[in-house]
């Protein structure tokens, strides 16, 4: 599998966005998080507040309903009352003469429009009916109403449920009014019956008593409500004033006789009054199963209103419908959706301002940043007197007076790091013309030179031992010697060769070099300990240049420790630098720190005159710099000294002497 370098640097490439774009992107994160909390937090805040104003609205208007419903009630039972205690009733009773009770009963129920105007005897039997005349002698001392009365001999009302017989007993008309058949509503719950042949009906009764305030007999007087619509009408009227929305009631009104809407003024599709639908199985359940009233989102026969239930209960407290109203959801949702929308406008268009407010702010902080810039780029190219005047009063201000002052302190050291590179190539250039010198003139010096020393010595080995001139003869050999030992030096210092590199393991090379010094006198009392890695990797070296290295630094450390101590000499692998080290630990008498930054110098010793040129660490430094390797010191008076020698384990395109280029030595 091939992979194209190019095409994935670029697909890599880290896109360089300037800090004015930074900025800006992070106003716009910070903003748009900001509005977006907002506008949560807001369209939350504002459908709570709304749903909470219709909730209160409907409560209130609940609140109302009840009120009119219970004046109603309260209405009938007044009529009952009144009429109970007029004279000609008594009379008519006493005297069982019931047509002219009969005419005046029925006039006021005429007048104060009730469906039922009827009286009984002190034993709850019927003896009047004002709708249906001739239907009397029915026993209704069973009666909840009847039987209260009877036995308090006070007035009592209530909402009762009227049995289908005794509305037909009553009137064909109320029990006609009464019956439903159940029309299919969604949401409602299921229910075996299909149709409703009971009443609800408003109903008062009083006591009629004698002169004695004995009970002659109960007047019974009620509105029914099934197909009533003059209730739940007054109702919408008097609370919502025939407001219409979009072309719907935009408040309705029930009577629920159980689950059965039997006064209503929410209509169907069609228009009509959804009569004989029903209230949703989970309104039910609430308001009639637990009897706690509902506030809230309800589904209502075809739409969605907010709702107020509450039960109606009967004289023995049972709950035997519900009272509701309901606002149409639609207007409050519009009103809700154009809030919203109006915050969302506002919102986005102070998110839009502060972004563009920001969008300058930012390009005015920039301003000195961008100087900043195009002055560090001048100081990049080498321009050093760029300056930047910025007095924002500020940390850029701060920032400001701090890179002048690296610039004018990278201008002074530009100008020393001149002035020292100047001096280093003129002492370099000296050096140069100093070696040359001393090359051609230890060339021509070590012809004579070389006669100098043979004929010294034959002179020295025909005089006898008691010639007056052999301690003379014997200081010319020496200083003769001395002579040719430095012409050597520059020689070797002057013509360094390139190293000619072979596989070589370096144990070995330190082995050989140990073999050559240790029977030597220097080393008779010294202890050379050898601490070698065995595995240590095959590296490419010239031997002769680092076996002269390694003596140099061997006989070195005999003469400072003088022929008496300790040399610990070690080799290892450095994994992490891939490169192979070697370390010359004497215990002699250490190196001053004045003179630990001089002693790979040219001619720089510090034996006794005559005994060193100075140049064997000078080469040895050359020899490791050419084999791409390192040479350290690390010493303290008192506590021996120590070579460390670092040379490369992988050379790469060295040409050892078999002619193949080495990648990897390892392998």
């Amino acid at each position: 599998m091939s992979v194209n370098l190019t095409d994935y640097q670029t697909e890599n490439k880290v896109v360089r966005l300037p800090i004015a774009t930074k900025l800006l992107l992070s106003f716009l994160i910070i903003v748009a998080f900001i509005s977006i909390v907002y506008m949560v937090v807001g369209i939350q805040l504002i459908s709570n507040r709304i749903l909470a104003e219709a909730q209160d609205k409907v409560r209130h208007d609940l609140n109302a309903a009840r009120e009119l419903y219970l004046g109603e009630l309260e209405r009938i039972d007044t009529t009952v009352r009144l009429t109970a205690d007029r004279f000609f009733l008594k009379e008519a009773i006493v005297s069982g003469e019931l047509q002219d009770a009969y005419d005046e009963l029925w006039e006021v129920r005429k007048r104060e429009d009730i469906d039922i105007l009827e009286l009984t005897d002190e034993k709850g039997i019927v003896i009047l009916r004002t709708r249906y005349g001739d239907n009397t002698g029915d026993d209704l001392s069973g009666d909840i109403i009847i039987k209260s009365v009877l036995e308090s001999k006070e007035s009592v009302a209530s909402t009762v449920i009227v049995p289908g017989k005794e509305l037909q007993r009553e009137s064909p008309f109320l029990a006609q009014n009464a019956h439903f058949t159940f029309i299919e509503t969604p949401l409602a719950r299921e229910r075996e019956e299909t149709e409703e042949a009971d009443g609800m009906m408003l109903k008062a009764a009083y006591p009629v008593f004698d002169q004695q305030n004995n009970i002659l007999g109960v007047l019974y007087g009620g509105t029914l409500l099934n197909r009533n619509f003059d209730i739940v009408d007054k109702v919408k009227e008097t609370v919502y004033e025939g407001i219409h929305y979009k072309g719907k009631d935009i408040g309705t009104v029930t009577i629920f006789q159980d689950d059965v809407r039997i006064s209503t003024n929410v209509t169907n599709e069609d228009g009509s009054r959804a009569l004989g639908t029903r209230v949703t199985e989970e309104v039910y359940n609430q308001v009639v199963i637990n009897g706690e009233p509902w506030i809230g989102r309800a589904y209502v026969v075809n739409d969605w209103y907010i709702t107020a239930y509450e039960p109606i209960r009967d004289l023995a407290n049972n709950i035997i419908g519900i009272l509701y109203v309901g606002i149409l959801e639609e207007k409050y949702t519009d009103i809700q959706r154009g809030m919203i929308l109006t915050f969302l406008a506002i919102t986005i268009a102070g998110a839009l301002v502060s972004l563009v407010v920001s969008y300058f702010f930012a390009q005015r902080m920039l301003v000195p940043i961008f100087e900043l810039v195009n002055a560090s780029k001048a100081v990049a190219s080498g321009n050093l007197n760029a300056k930047v005047e910025i007095s924002t009063n500020d940390e850029l201000e701060e920032l400001a007076d701090s890179f002048n002052a690296m610039a004018e302190a990278l201008q002074k050291r530009d100008k020393q790091l001149r002035e020292f590179a100047t001096q280093k190539i003129m002492e370099s250039e000296k050096l140069a013309l100093i070696g040359q010198l001393s090359a051609n003139v230890a060339h021509e010096l070590n012809n004579p030179l070389t006669g100098i020393v043979t004929y010294s010595h034959l002179i020295l080995e025909n005089s006898g031992s008691d010639d007056p001139n052999k301690s003379s003869i014997e200081k010319i050999v020496g200083q003769a010697t001395r002579c040719r030992d430095i012409i050597r030096g520059l020689l070797d210092f002057s013509r360094q060769r390139k190293p000619d590199k072979v596989f070589s393991n370096i144990n070995t090379v330190v082995e050989q070099c140990i073999s050559f010094v240790e029977n030597q006198a220097l080393f008779h009392n010294i202890e050379i300990i050898k601490n070698f890695q065995e595995d240590l990797p095959m590296i490419v070296i010239d031997p002769s240049q680092i076996e002269r290295v390694i003596m140099n630094i061997i006989i070195n450390a005999a003469e400072a420790m003088e022929g008496e101590g300790e040399l610990i000499i070690t080799t290892r692998s450095n994994i992490e630098k891939d490169a192979v080290v070697l370390e010359f630990k004497d215990t002699g008498p250490g190196i001053g720190e004045e003179n630990i930054d001089k002693i790979f110098d040219p001619f720089f010793t510090t034996k006794d005159v005559g005994h060193g040129t100075g140049l064997g660490l000078a080469i040895s430094y050359g020899v490791v710099k050419a084999h791409n390797g390192s040479i350290s010191v690390e010493s303290e008076l008192g506590k021996g000294t120590t070579f460390i020698v670092r040379l490369p384990e992988k050379v790469l395109d060295e040409v050892p002497d078999n002619g193949n280029v080495i990648e990897n030595i390892n392998n």
